[in-house]
């Protein structure tokens, strides 16, 4: 049963409608899309002949999306399966003639350190594509601006396409931010002013190798799909699929970069850290060795026994700071030996 979709029930499923649609278009090839129900998502679907296809965009946050979905649409199982197994890494699969597909989306915090990672199911075939996430996404809200700005589409693969630049685009912008921090922080060692912590680059050292980790699959998948596409898949949307793989694994080299350069900053500033710390053993060490020898005379003359020396003697004060005198000297003489 498909509720109507109302301002009123959206604010009460998540974003999405009683049966965890965020959004719908119908497109004609090359045409504009057009924001459609349900009723008339189907009734295209149902058609034998015609090549309009659709794109259905769902929240999972509701839970009554994956029931509309499983009930009303003839989706592979390997694509429920996905989707409960719950696994964000990226990668594109082809089952039965259609794409099974797995993107991330990541918004960096550098106060907090840690990437907030969105994760974004995708099945494609000729005349469908179906996305669905649990927390919103920005490249799927590009998509959807560009989609209403009247942006053409000849496929559902074009939409794919645009997805995978937009988050090109975004892990571009994360590894700029990145960059301009770690440029920052090199800047500040070259003018011998340590006033980062090992633990700030090194919680951005993870955080970069954790957005590598979940987005370094996806070129890879993407040149087993263009290799051997599906039939439907025309020739000018494999070429598009070819620039998008070119243009990510070139953002995942220029991350493999930066992981180097701040591993290397990280070993750099615990270099410094060890040599702080060596150069203020060395004085504890100093001032140790120069107090040791008034200490220990200062102990042995302030036994309160009988016999000690120099206890009746005039100058016996004086004989005494001059023999501490003299050890200290002797002790100062050494260090800096020991030192030059």
């Amino acid at each position: 049963m498909w509720f109507p979709v109302t301002h009123a029930v959206r604010a009460a499923g998540y974003g999405s409608d009683q049966a965890g649609l965020v959004c719908a278009f119908r497109f004609t090839p090359g045409g504009q899309g057009m924001p459609v129900e349900a009723h008339e998502v189907l009734a295209t679907l149902a058609e034998d002949h015609g090549a309009a296809f659709v794109w259905l965009h769902f929240s999972l946050a509701n839970n009554a999306a994956l029931r509309w979905m499983e009930a009303n649409l003839a989706l592979p199982d390997v694509f429920f399966e996905t989707i409960g197994d719950g696994s964000r890494t990226t990668r594109i699969e082809h089952v039965d003639e259609r794409l099974i597909a797995v993107l991330n989306d990541a918004l960096f915090d550098f106060d907090a350190g840690i990437p907030d990672v969105s994760t974004l199911w995708l099945c494609l075939e000729k005349r469908l594509l179906v996305s669905a996430r649990r927390k919103p996404l920005r490249s799927i809200d590009h998509l959807r601006h560009a989609v209403r700005r009247g942006e053409t589409f000849a496929s559902p693969v074009a939409l794919l396409v645009h997805l995978l630049r937009d988050q090109s685009e975004v892990l571009a912008t994360i590894l700029r931010d990145a960059t301009a921090r770690i440029d920052g922080i090199e800047d500040t060692l070259l003018a011998e002013r340590l006033d980062h912590r090992r633990a700030d680059v090194g919680s951005l050292r993870r955080s970069l190798v954790r957005m590598s980790r979940l987005f370094a699959p996806e070129p890879a998948a993407l040149f087993r799909l263009v290799s051997r596409p599906p039939a439907w898949i025309d020739d000018g949307a494999v070429q598009e699929l070819r620039e998008s793989t070119e243009e990510f694994a070139a953002s995942l080299a220029d991350t493999a970069a930066l992981l180097e350069r701040t591993k290397l900053l990280h070993e750099e500033i615990a270099a410094r850290v060890n040599e702080q710390n060596n150069r203020s053993l060395f004085l504890l060490t100093v001032f140790t060795v120069l107090a040791l020898p008034i200490n220990i005379i200062a102990g042995l003359f302030g036994m309160n026994v009988g016999g000690i020396p120099l206890s009746q003697h005039e100058h016996g004060f004086w004989i005494v700071v001059s023999f501490v005198a003299m050890f200290t000297a002797v002790g100062i003489w050494l260090v800096v030996r020991r030192r030059s």
